[in-house]
């Protein structure tokens, strides 16, 4: 997996019923894109993350208008 800060990161629920949580890149701290990495998660915390195989890594959504 690899990132770069601004990057958004989903981990999906672990079990039925646990919700999705999404966040923000802070901070890559691994060489290249590797994790760990610093996130803002959208419940506003922020916290150091490995993320699994549960974990997906999206380009921030682009809001410039032709």
């Amino acid at each position: 997996m690899k990132a770069s800060v601004g990057d958004h990161l989903m981990v999906k629920g672990a079990h039925v019923g646990n919700a999705n949580r999404e966040g923000k890149v802070l901070e890559v701290h691994g060489e290249g894109g590797a994790p760990p990495y610093l996130v803002r998660w959208s419940d506003g915390h922020t916290a150091v993350v490995y993320p699994g195989a549960d974990a997906v890594v999206t380009p921030p959504v682009s809001n410039s208008s032709s």
